[in-house]
């Protein structure tokens, strides 16, 4: 075994996902009410590197992003470092510093807490690795890394794998957990082995309502019976559709939960409406534009007004003409984001 006092830096590069089935409402630590499934995406990644050395006295953490301190979120880490003291009983001895960077902006749609917490939890049992001296087989150092990425952000469970990942126990996938998620990718029909992802980037504003807060107002809200049924149905349905390559189904599912979604936060209580006009003018747009060139193209939102505009990637010449022709004008700035299907995490050499 190693010297538990040596100083050492470890780096991975995680990706963000966009869920298609949602995780809305959580019970227990972090503890998912309903199955949810993800796509992991290629280019939209958090870069994380953890620098360790022996305790001494100054700040035992320390966190830049971008190169610059973020003490909220540096104090979301320390809080978090300290809840996980039965999994990395080590931590105590080090003095640790974080810098993390992303590939994409914030407030894009893009779910930023899913690719940081999932990229630092893959830090952490590297660096358990070379505390310790042991080192684990691949399938059980990823587990775990999912379980201690669902500490920190339920969703970034599923961004420490690549392709179509699962997340919550569901009797339709004996593999499911909600501890942590599973890959699914090794079943996919060949048309969504490369699909694609247009992110419509319809206002960056911070949204109202943190996912934190979002999921609390499952709890008591009139809904979540119905709700959590729904998803256990969709989630079935969904994998079915991964299997058989049917979009129209795909379609049908993913824009039914994105609404439901929403849906829910308006008639919550508090409620809140995240939708802005031109969120609803570009869902128009999409639906009419499938309609008359019978391309199968759909959206799915997470919670916040911008889109994510999916399609098969042979369709992507016919497609982003129309984003530039149509959908652009309704965007802040123009702007959009091309992304796709992504295999996943990947350990960085410094």
């Amino acid at each position: 075994m190693k010297n538990s006092t040596n100083s050492g830096s470890v780096s991975w590069e995680s990706p963000s996902n966009i869920a298609l089935i949602k995780y809305w409402g959580k019970k227990g630590n972090q503890l998912p009410c309903n199955p949810s499934i993800s796509m992991s995406l290629k280019n939209s990644l958090s870069l994380t590197n953890l620098t360790y050395e022996p305790k001494g006295k100054g700040d035992q953490l320390s966190f830049l992003f971008e190169g610059k301190r973020q003490e909220p979120f540096e104090q979301r880490i320390a809080n978090f470092f300290e809840s996980l003291s039965d999994q990395f009983s080590f931590l105590k001895d080090f003095q640790i510093s974080i810098s993390s960077e992303n590939t994409f902006p914030h407030s894009t749609g893009i779910a930023s807490s899913a690719s940081a917490m999932s990229s630092l939890a893959l830090c952490l049992c590297s660096m358990e690795e070379e505390v310790t001296g042991v080192q684990v087989e691949k399938d059980e150092f990823y587990r775990k890394a999912s379980l201690i990425a669902r500490l920190g952000s339920g969703s970034a469970s599923r961004s420490v794998y690549g392709g179509f990942v699962a997340w919550g126990e569901s009797n339709s996938f004996s593999k499911s957990s909600d501890e942590y998620a599973v890959p699914f990718s090794q079943y996919i029909h060949p048309v969504f082995q490369d699909f694609q992802d247009a992110i419509l980037l319809v206002s960056s504003e911070k949204k109202v309502v943190s996912s934190s807060a979002g999921h609390q107002l499952m709890v008591n809200h009139p809904y979540a019976t119905a709700r959590f049924a729904q998803a256990n149905s969709h989630f079935e349905r969904m994998l079915g559709v991964l299997r058989s390559g049917n979009l129209e189904e795909f379609i049908e599912i993913m824009e039914n939960e994105a609404l439901s979604l929403h849906g829910l936060m308006m008639n919550s209580t508090p409620s809140f409406t995240l939708l802005k006009p031109n969120t609803l003018e570009l869902i128009e747009r999409i639906r009419s534009f499938r309609l008359s060139s019978h391309i199968p193209i759909g959206f799915t939102l997470d919670a916040g007004p911008n889109i994510h505009l999916m399609y098969p990637k042979s369709e992507k010449e016919k497609v982003v003409p129309f984003i530039d022709s149509d959908l652009s004008p309704f965007l802040e700035n123009g702007k959009y984001i091309i992304d796709e299907k992504g295999e996943g995490p990947q350990k960085i050499k410094i």
